[in-house]
Order: C-alpha cells, then structure tokens, then sequence
C-alpha cells in the first residue's frame, strides 16, 4: 500500500479542495499542516527533485515576505530553499506526495495524475 502525504494549509481554499478530492478518491493521507510542522531542508529538496523545479517555481512570490526578505533579487537555490525552512508560508500549497511523484495541486489535476 502507497503512502500519500499533503502539505496543507486549512486556510487556503485550493488545499482544502486537494483534501477532499483525496477523501472523494478514498485516499487515506498524512495531512501535515506544513505552517505549523514546516519540512526540513532535506524534504524540501526532495520535493523540487521530485518535481523537477528549481526552489522559485515552489515559491509563493505574491507573499509579502517574499517582498520583505528581498527574495525576488536571490539567485542561490541554496539560499531560496533556506527561506522556505524558515518562512513555511512561502512555499506553494498544496503539495501531494505519492510513490516517490510530487504534485502542486494548482491546478488540482495534477494531483488526480499522481493518484493514477
């Protein structure tokens, strides 16, 4: 049996679309309210491998932090990622794991193509 995992934030209407679509497809997912349990640096990377997109392309650039930290200007992957470990909120949400496949749930079928 397949592990599945989401990273979800309950305020966002896109996340919590992503989870009831698991629960309509009968999936049993670890539901990890990532602002409150933020993932390591290693699984962040984990998650750009998998989805094979570079630390930016997981970032939510809109957020004002984004704007604060300055980041818009920061070419070092290394450093992007390092401000998604301390700033959760800056990472793109939601994000479902499956079988070594990662999925950014906008739009949400890209998560019905990992559930296959």
């Amino acid at each position: 049996m397949s592990t599945v995992k989401i990273w979800h934030n309950p305020r966002c209407s896109k996340s919590r679309n992503a989870v009831t679509l698991l629960e309509e497809e009968g999936v049993d997912a670890e539901v990890v309210k990532y602002l409150d349990t933020p993932p390591s640096k290693d699984e962040i990377v984990e998650v750009l491998n998998m989805l094979g997109i570079s630390a930016r392309a997981l970032m939510r650039t809109k957020e004002e932090i984004y704007k604060e930290l300055g980041l818009k200007d920061v070419s070092d992957e290394d450093a992007l990622i390092d401000a998604m470990v301390a700033n959760p909120r800056l990472i793109e949400r939601p994000i479902v794991i499956k079988d070594g496949k990662a999925a950014i749930g906008r739009p949400i079928e890209n998560i019905v193509e990992i559930l296959k």
